[in-house]
């Protein structure tokens, strides 16, 4: 199966500010779009390549600067796209966007699927698991068994995601933050990560916690508890919780995360997991 993009109109030499200038013109205009598509394409085409990312790290405290004109390219190319039967080795496909064609600088384990439009660095491994259009997965990650990495999610370098973890995707509203797991970050088994939130360097997401942009997340490592919410701060160990709240029909305990402590600075990321782990009952 050649590769959509060679296959179609681009424009290879063009700079970011003509590219941010049509997609944005189409849209604004859906009329526009077919005059813009090869811009659209050509973004798709830098999203695969790894030229450009839907989100990059900058030195502030939002940590992260999200391009929403890439995530509108993304939904634009669906428009332009034609669902179709697509062929990877004895697997066969109908949709608009085929699987990553060109392979070689990571490990791809059969039946797992990159799409076109991700980009997943050298070095990196997908076990049998998905990565969605606009995703990025750093150098070093592991992507275990049945997990998925959704449209525009963020994984950072020799982060692991453990087997059955689910990252959200987004591409609306343009300019939303996606799941973001920054460099080093341990992510266990079920976990799933949602709605935009953001977990800092090396923190460790014990089995089974879920994180909404609205769950609570309680800092109980002190003598007083700290809520936060939409953020997992870098080096914390968290564990699933539970918090009684007061319904009409009566008390429930309702979800929430509990950070439970921090990893050791005195030790290297696999010691320093691996006592993480075993210091505060952590299941992977």
């Amino acid at each position: 199966m050649q590769n959509p993009a060679a296959a179609e109109l681009r424009l290879p030499h063009a700079p970011d500010d003509e590219l941010i200038a049509a997609v944005t013109a189409a849209h604004r205009d859906r009329a526009q779009l077919q005059q813009h598509a090869a811009a659209v394409r050509e973004v798709i085409y830098r999203l695969d390549q790894g030229t450009l990312r839907v989100a990059e790290r900058i030195d502030t405290d939002e940590r992260w600067l999200i391009h929403g004109w890439i995530q509108q390219a993304i939904n634009l190319y669906f428009a332009l796209a034609q669902s179709e039967l697509l062929d990877a080795g004895v697997l066969k496909f109908f949709d608009k966007i085929p699987p990553k064609q060109e392979l070689g600088e990571f490990r791809v384990v059969p039946p797992g699927v990159v799409r076109y439009g991700a980009h997943v660095e050298r070095g990196a491994i997908v076990m049998p698991g998905y990565v969605n259009i606009g995703a990025r997965v750093g150098g070093g990650s592991m992507v275990d068994t049945w997990a998925t990495v959704g449209s525009c999610a963020q994984v950072g370098r020799g982060v692991h995601l453990s087997g059955g973890v689910g990252l959200g995707g987004v591409l609306e509203p343009p300019g939303a933050r996606p799941v973001i797991i920054e460099d080093g970050a341990f992510v266990g088994s079920r976990c799933v990560v949602v709605e935009g939130v953001l977990v800092e360097e090396e923190a460790v997401l014990g089995a089974g916690v879920v994180l909404t942009a609205s769950t609570p997340i309680y800092d109980v490592s002190g003598p007083a508890e700290k809520l936060l919410k939409g953020r997992v701060p870098a080096r914390s160990v968290v564990i699933p919780g539970m918090r009684p709240r007061q319904f009409p029909a009566g008390e429930y305990l309702t979800p929430c995360a509990l950070i439970v402590g921090a990893r050791k600075e005195s030790t290297d990321k696999k010691t320093s997991l691996n006592s993480a782990l075993r210091d505060f009952g952590v299941s992977v």
